[in-house]
């Protein structure tokens, strides 16, 4: 479109929607229809943007999160007004504390009903204002090319998160000229030279220093540059809770997640830790064990924080050294340095991973027929190394995070915020995203039935996920924790659910029940050859509550 073109030419505010975000490389979007924005929605039936219709809210915009995670991209949710908007709040929650970029666009009533309290009206600065990094709402369509290329920038840049973009059904019919359209500027902060200097000095002063890795805008050369950085200063690394993939497990530096759970080994090396160079996390308090490995405001241990977001340095921790820059950038400038003598860490390095090793050790039997130990270890060497594993939250995720070894970038779907029922869209999300790559999603019986309607969308847009269903008739974590403070005083726990594998070909996918160990690996083979969105359903012994610990042992204070 020529300049004289773009600006006679009219466009409809639905139109100007789906044109922003074509200029911005938007591939995708997940939805759940609804009549505020068919404006929107008839502009789409002429774009070359991926419209995946979904089942629930939540879902949706938890699909979103799972693009925005594993392109670095903002994942684009279109939802409808009121019950439709409060519906994706999960996944906006996810968004924010996951640092994940998302753009949720959301109807509203028409302008001239606003403050009437309409049909299904919200103020959506107020309902959303501390779920998102902003809020705006559209009066005027010939500002949506500003105001939506200026949504991108906010979910991107500093600290990424989620953005609203309220769209007034009237709005969206108004037509306005058309302006050239660009894509939005991300601000990419780098390292300054004196910090990097400072920093080669305290390392090559550290007796015995740890990396952890965490957060966002990362890419995979950066990965690859965190590696070298890890080699090159003879560094043991950690990964932060569910940012796994950032570091490959079965590196020699590679010493284990900072996460719920994490190996006491690991805890005590961190606490007696010289110096803690943390990249791109923020160390909340789950990585931090309830903020125990590093004091706030001033840890024990000099911290080196490198955070993309100048708002984070220093807001819990007070750092040594604080360096304003992305993850990407600095672990790209950093691995261009090079100690000028042997570190001499070597040993403890070695020590670490072989700490890690024997931790992340599968046991091989427990409660019941079924054990998830061999499980784990079988998956381990089914799997492609490239294969994406998604999850939500629950008991049956320390199978995950514990014993499963990541070994490459953007391979992991799970929500640090803890958010259940995370598991299936996210997996509807990466199939679409990478279909070339085998998608597994764990979830426990509670966690599915959150979200599970979503395997209806897998089946639509014949997605081949594959779900495991870890069905111990309880919410697992809660029942953890009331045995522990209530022994044996169950209510609110249990719970009674369907056949889930029956439930799977309802659907229209295929379903699988396993209820021994040696029945899992026919089992798992025949959902992959079904071509199929595929589920597997374990029926644990309920005493199976951790790897560790049985319930009678939790129930007991054992």
């Amino acid at each position: 479109m020529t300049l004289q073109q773009a600006t006679t030419a009219l466009r409809t505010g639905g139109e100007l929607i789906v044109d922003v975000l074509e200029a911005n490389g938007v591939e995708r979007l997940y939805c759940v229809p609804g009549e505020s924005y068919l404006a929107v929605l008839d502009a789409l039936h002429d774009s070359t943007i991926r419209t995946i219709v979904c089942r629930q809210e939540g879902g949706a915009a938890m699909m979103a999160d799972c693009e925005g995670r594993l392109t670095g991209r903002p994942g684009i949710c279109f939802v409808t007004r009121g019950p439709g908007a409060t519906n994706a709040a999960p996944g906006l929650h996810i968004a924010m504390q996951d640092s994940i970029p998302l753009i949720l666009f959301v109807g509203q009533v028409a302008r001239q009903n606003r403050e009437r309290e309409g049909f299904q009206e919200l103020d959506f600065r107020a309902v959303f204002g501390s779920l998102t990094k902003w809020t705006v709402e559209i009066d005027d369509a010939a500002r949506i090319p500003e105001l939506v290329t200026r949504a991108f920038s906010v979910a991107l840049s500093g600290r990424p998160g989620p953005v609203v973009v309220a769209l007034p059904e009237d709005m969206l019919k108004d037509k306005v000229p058309a302006i050239p359209l660009r894509p939005a500027v991300t601000v990419e902060t780098v390292p300054d030279e004196a910090a990097l200097d400072r920093l080669e000095t305290m390392l090559s002063e550290a007796r015995a220093p740890v990396m952890i890795l965490g957060g966002t805008r990362w890419t995979e050369d950066a990965a690859r540059a965190a590696h070298a950085i890890a080699e090159a200063w003879q560094l043991p690394v950690a990964c932060s809770f569910r940012r796994q993939m950032l570091f490959d497990h079965l590196h020699p530096n590679y010493a284990g997640d900072a996460g719920i759970g994490q190996n006491p080994k690991l805890s005590a090396r961190i606490r007696a830790a010289d110096l803690v160079l943390l990249v791109g996390g923020r160390l909340g308090e789950m990585p931090s064990a309830n903020y125990t490995l590093l004091k706030s405001p001033f840890p024990d241990q000099r911290l080196v924080h490198v955070h993309a977001d100048a708002g984070e340095l220093g807001r819990i921790y007070q750092p040594a050294l604080a360096i304003h820059a992305t993850p990407a950038a600095f672990a790209t400038a950093f691995a261009r340095r090079k100690p000028a003598a042997n570190p001499g860490r070597s040993a403890a390095v070695e020590a670490a991973h072989r700490d890690y090793l024997d931790w992340s050790t599968p046991p091989e039997t427990g409660p019941g027929a079924l054990h998830m130990g061999p499980i784990m270890t079988w998956l381990q060497s089914a799997l492609p190394e490239d294969a994406v594993i998604a999850n939500g939250a629950g008991n049956y995720s320390v199978w995950v995070h514990r014993y499963h070894r990541f070994r490459r970038f953007l391979t992991q779907a799970a929500p640090a915020s803890g958010s259940m029922g995370y598991g299936t869209p996210a997996a509807v999300a990466a199939k679409a995203m990478f279909p070339q790559k085998t998608v597994v999603a764990f979830a426990g019986d509670g966690c599915f039935l959150m979200n599970g309607q979503e395997f209806a969308t897998a089946v639509q847009y014949n997605l081949p996920i594959i779900v495991i269903v870890v069905n111990n008739g309880m919410y697992g974590t809660i029942r953890m924790h009331q045995e522990r403070e209530y022994p044996g005083r169950v209510s609110g726990t249990d719970l009674v659910n369907p056949d889930f594998a029956a439930l799977a070909t309802a659907y229209g996918g295929h379903g699988e029940i396993v209820t021994e160990t040696r029945e899992f690996e026919a089992a798992f083979e025949r959902c992959r050859a079904s071509g199929k969105p595929a589920l597997i359903e374990l029926r644990i012994h309920p005493e199976a509550l951790t790897p560790t610990r049985t319930l009678s042992q939790i129930r007991g204070g054992g």
